[in-house]
């Protein structure tokens, strides 16, 4: 029914580099993603093959230095590219933004020796990474994590069960952070285990409510033995770690749920101005006008948001209220904006034949992820009150 093509989103990018890597992203995203979207998700396939193809187009290394394979992108072009995938599909957005998360650590905070061996396969080999932080007893309270690294001479022996691992089971690389000292944050330590480490193994994926294409798994550490060579950091360092990849990590998914939120209105908009009733098309009455208007400004408003942490992420300054604040207000924007656009579409809305109520389903996730957003309620607050009194 839609007979209106959605614009392509105006964006203010710094670079003639910048503006011809949007549009390619959005020729891959137009020919090879979004076409084969709904039935694959429906489906339950993931697109592995699309992975290597961004590999090959050097899209799944980009806010990382081009010595080692990465892109040399700002954040803030890095965060537009996320968008661009999303709204084609998430699990495609959704998956490099996890690859770029379990890159983090090993990019961030390893040696020089670390970086030369393994970051140019992880930035543009083909390889795909999973971050294996939570697990079943430790969501949202990370720091009590309790899968154990134990010493052996000149290795490390790794046992437990991380959860909710998105790529468990298909990485060819996790970022790992384990128990190796006593109880609270300063016991943990980050290693970087190879996919088909004797030992690793993956559980059957979750059944979901979206993302059904985008395999997320239980990965089981079943006396792993990786060499310290493999240890990212110092020891007890790990959840510091952690944390400095959650505040770029957060900024991914607010990057993502615009994306989501921008399909949906595209959609919205494509039916209301398509769709008549009462001898004319229902974008002319007021009701559903002022619904478009405000799933716009609230896209509008979440795109900025997240943008100008990026900025100041790219300019090496504090960002992690920010990064907070645009996680939350992004993820709650596509929810609300999805919810709107299935109710602009009325009884079809509800139909898998309009991607809409898929998009539904997808924004969900996204204020769970990373954090939920009752943990970045927390994380602002303690950043204007200062910490919660005991």
């Amino acid at each position: 029914m839609p007979d209106r093509a959605p614009q392509p989103v105006d964006r203010q990018l710094p670079t003639d580099e910048a503006r011809d890597l949007i549009s390619l992203v959005r020729d891959i995203a137009q020919r090879e993603i979004a076409p084969k979207a709904a039935e694959e998700e429906d489906a339950g396939r993931f697109p592995r093959e699309i992975f290597g193809l961004l590999s090959e187009s050097g899209l799944l290394g980009l806010p990382y230095d081009s010595e080692h394979g990465g892109g040399d992108q700002p954040y803030e072009v890095y965060l537009q590219v996320l968008e661009e995938l999303a709204a084609a599909r998430l699990t495609v957005g959704l998956g490099v933004s996890v690859h770029s998360l379990a890159c983090h650590a090993l990019a961030n905070y390893g040696t020089k020796e670390q970086q030369v061996e393994h970051l140019p396969d992880m930035l543009g080999g083909g390889l795909l990474g999973a971050y294996c932080l939570s697990e079943p007893a430790s969501g949202s309270d990370a720091a009590s994590l309790r899968t154990k690294a134990v010493r052996d001479g000149d290795s490390w022996v790794l046992t437990g069960t991380k959860a909710w691992i998105t790529h468990g089971g298909v990485a060819d690389f996790c970022t790992v952070l384990a128990r190796t000292g006593g109880e609270g944050a300063r016991g943990i330590t980050a290693f970087l285990v190879p996919g088909d480490a004797e030992g690793l193994s993956a559980a059957v994926p979750e059944k979901k409510m979206g993302m059904k294409g985008s395999p997320t798994a239980q990965v089981h550490f079943d006396g792993v033995r990786i060499d310290d060579s493999r240890r990212i950091g110092e020891e007890g360092q790990g959840f510091a770690i952690a944390l400095s990849a959650l505040d770029s990590g957060r900024l991914g998914i607010a990057a993502c749920a615009v994306g989501v939120a921008q399909a949906a209105l595209d959609e919205a908009v494509a039916y209301a101005t398509g769709r008549e009733q009462f001898g004319r098309p229902i974008a002319d009455f007021q009701g559903l006008r002022f619904m478009l208007a405000d799933m716009a400004t609230r896209i509008e408003a979440g795109r900025s948001l997240y943008l100008t942490a990026a900025r100041l992420r790219d300019a090496g300054r504090p960002f992690a209220r920010q990064a907070a604040m645009a996680k939350l207000f992004c993820t709650d924007t596509a929810m609300q904006v999805t919810v709107d656009a299935v109710q602009v579409l009325g009884g079809y809305g509800y139909t898998a034949d309009f991607p809409v109520e898929r998009y539904m389903r997808e924004a969900k996730v996204l204020q769970i992820v990373e954090g939920t957003n009752q943990i970045q309620r927390m994380v602002i607050a303690r950043h204007l009150a200062g910490p919660e009194s005991r």
